[in-house]
């Protein structure tokens, strides 16, 4: 964003022109229909400049297929300009997902992206064209950094990216959404940024152990510890903390560790949402079935804490938590089984 308010103002643009063309490109909309009117018409010999700047904008994400949902959810593939591909949620009511990086180094044993790999971490500008192509399409309100790729391993982007959409984008602060499976020096950066941003952490589980095995490369860091600085810097922020817990039958859906959990939130502002793994083919680990999300879910809320099930957007387009695979078939690792439904 900066680079183009320095195309218009190099090319003899005033400030108004810049700050016009950099809200029009944030929120969406054709850029050069932001100086039509006589009053903001910019300079003949900026015109040029600025077409060539925004040319290369676009050419940072490239919409390459769409997958609308029957949800009102929305997947799309976008192509980078080495070549690399990222997928991208429109969430319903006004929500965005982005991706951080291609790929993901974390590994995580429910998630598709994990079977990815690490190829690169994403560019500030190439987090913004996301939220660009989001609201070409709708109205983007939040955005969640919840896509391919771990945040915290790409950090000083993801933070530019926050500021710049606070700033320019219009999202207000509560509504960026930093998702990550956690460390404390982690929170302890985002504390540094202006604003900061609102906190998802990816917990899973309260055994060290398990954690271990669900989340291999994730920071090993005791889960109750974790959860005590998350919820610090959620306090600190005013901010309500999000916990994510993905549910897998015989794994993450014990009731006495859900009764430990709330008795560790109990007093705090935070809401569990209980995530029923996804299928991706070619990963293990299935759905409890209804009766028992339901007990779990009850057993957080006796202990006094707001938890809820959180049914993935955009399912059956492949777009849900864990099945973003860059546009392989039917969402799938090369190579895997078809995908089997959900319980």
């Amino acid at each position: 964003m900066e680079r183009l308010r320095e195309t218009i103002l190099r090319a003899g643009g005033k400030p108004v022109h810049a700050d016009r063309a950099v809200d029009a490109w944030m929120l969406g909309r054709p850029v050069l229909e932001a100086f039509a009117e006589p009053r903001y018409a910019l300079p003949r010999a900026a015109v040029p400049a600025l077409e060539e700047e925004l040319a290369a904008l676009e050419a940072l994400g490239e919409v390459l297929e769409e997958h609308p949902a029957e949800d009102g959810g929305r997947k799309l593939l976008l192509g980078l300009e080495d070549g690399a591909r990222i997928e991208t949620v429109l969430l319903p009511r006004d929500g965005l997902c982005v991706s951080t990086q291609v790929g993901c180094r974390v590994g995580c044993t429910f998630c598709g992206t994990g079977t990815l790999g690490l190829t690169r971490n994403l560019s500030t500008d190439e987090l913004l064209i996301q939220v660009r192509r989001g609201r070409e399409r709708q109205k983007v309100r939040r955005v969640v950094f919840m896509g391919m790729g771990e945040p915290a391993h790409n950090i000083e982007a993801v933070l530019e990216a926050v500021a710049i959409l606070h700033r320019d984008g219009r999202v207000g602060r509560e509504q960026l959404v930093f998702s990550t499976v956690g460390h404390p020096r982690v929170f302890e950066r985002l504390q540094a940024c202006t604003p900061p941003p609102a906190l998802a952490l990816s917990l899973h589980t309260l055994d060290r152990e398990q954690r271990r095995a669900l989340l291999p490369r994730a920071p090993d860091v005791e889960p109750a510890e974790l959860l005590e600085a998350a919820v610090a810097y959620s306090t600190r922020n005013r901010h309500p903390l999000q916990v994510q817990w993905t549910l897998i039958e015989g794994v993450t859906d014990g009731l006495e560790e859900a009764r430990q959990l709330a008795r560790l939130l109990q007093g705090t502002r935070t809401v569990v949402n209980f995530i029923p793994v996804n299928p991706v083919a070619g990963l293990p680990g299935s759905r409890p079935n209804r009766e028992r999300i339901h007990q779990v879910v009850a057993c957080v809320q006796d202990g006094g804490v707001l938890a809820k099930v959180r049914w993935s957007a955009a399912q059956d387009a492949t777009g849900g938590c864990g099945q973003l695979v860059a546009g392989r078939q039917d969402g799938q690792p090369e190579g895997a089984p078809p995908l089997s439904g959900p319980n």
